[in-house]
């Protein structure tokens, strides 16, 4: 008996070494496979490993450097873990099946991957930014006056950190791939001559006093409102109805009274087509305005019957601009007239070209705090 006790110790003890030096030896392999010379030898990970290297996150004034695994797995035992089953893979696709293992392929998916990535980091609340970064720990005074307000609101929120902040340790990914499709989509409907009546534009379209006459500096703006009174060849006669000051040159016409929802900008030679329908004062700037209609030609092309595909195509630009820096903000954030500063202050952070920034623009005005009822 006492042979056999013995054998058992001998055995429980042998097991528990091994499973000991197994569980050392998973914990140095999970380890090791999280530093960041690991992650850098794949070959997939050159383009984005060059990326991190330029990061702040990699050089800065302080020498504190982020390291992979600092923003890409989470903090905790329980947490790695799943993260590393998840990374399975991320293998496969390195070893057995490539699909970013040249700087195209990566560039082509890059938008995939960051959301994937931006995904992960939301449903956790930003576990692993928060692990180095601390809302408690920051001194508002050594931050600017910008900084220090949105961080103020964001520690007492617990904001999500990613919400804010993409596009730090490697470049953003150009989101317009959709919204611009969606465009050219829509570009070929408004090509089809429509029987309506009521029409809104897909684009920015100049004015003429008479068919078919060289185009001068009027413009027509975009999601704008006209009614079709008559067409010659591939020209249309229309009707745009709005506001103006009653102060002024008045050749900005607006959407509506006392809000710079601009529908068209006139020249001299159309001037004269001017109608005053109405007068009245704005009740919140005490300034009196007039209710206008103003009749010139353009191009048959780039009207479509419905605003609703416009509203679609704008809401799709400002999810795809937005979300590559931060959560969508509502278009009640601001008032229509706010909008106009609101989308200024972030114009260096997307790539829009003027028409799209202005199509936006309208979008956002015309669903702001302060307008009840948008074109439908």
């Amino acid at each position: 008996m006492s042979w056999i006790k013995k054998n058992a110790l001998w055995c429980a003890l042998g097991g528990a070494v091994v499973m000991a030096i197994v569980i050392w030896g998973t914990w140095q392999g999970v380890h090791y496979t999280s530093t960041t010379e690991f992650c850098l030898s794949c070959h997939s990970m050159r383009t984005p490993g060059e990326e991190y290297k330029t990061s702040v996150h990699f050089r800065n004034a302080s020498g504190v450097r982020a390291e992979c695994k600092d923003c890409h797995i989470p903090p905790g035992v329980f947490p790695t873990l799943i993260r590393k089953t998840e990374a399975l893979n991320d293998l496969y696709h390195t070893v057995i099946s490539p699909s970013i293992d040249t700087p195209e392929k990566f560039n082509a998916k890059r938008a995939e991957l960051a959301q994937r990535e931006w995904a992960r980091m939301s449903a956790n609340n930003s576990a692993a930014c928060k692990s180095c970064h601390s809302y408690e720990a920051m001194d508002h005074g050594k931050q600017s006056a910008n900084a220090a307000a949105q961080m103020t609101a964001a520690a007492a929120k617990d904001s999500n950190c990613i919400d804010c902040h993409k596009g730090i340790a490697h470049h953003k990914p150009d989101m317009s791939s959709g919204f611009r499709e969606r465009y050219k989509q829509l570009q070929q409907q408004g090509e089809k001559r429509s029987t309506a009546t009521m029409l809104f534009l897909l684009s920015e379209k100049t004015l003429t006093a008479t068919a078919g006459a060289p185009a001068g500096k009027a413009l027509l703006f975009p999601a704008t409102q006209v009614k079709v009174l008559q067409k010659e060849g591939s020209n249309v006669q229309l009707e745009v109805t709005g506001w103006r000051e009653s102060k002024g040159r008045g050749r900005v016409i607006t959407q509506y009274m006392g809000k710079r929802v601009f529908s068209a900008v006139l020249d001299a030679s159309l001037m004269e087509a001017v109608k005053v329908l109405q007068t009245q004062t704005d009740p919140a700037s005490h300034q009196e305005w007039q209710q206008v209609s103003v009749t010139a030609w353009t191009s048959a092309q780039g009207l479509i019957d419905s605003i609703t595909p416009v509203w679609e195509y704008s809401d799709q630009m400002l999810q795809s601009t937005c979300s590559a820096c931060h959560s969508t903000p509502p278009a009640t954030r601001y008032t229509a007239n706010g909008w106009i500063a609101g989308l200024k202050a972030m114009s260096t952070y997307y790539r829009l070209n003027p028409v799209e920034e202005r199509t936006l623009l309208k979008y956002l005005q015309t669903h702001a705090s302060d307008v009840s009822e948008p074109n439908k």
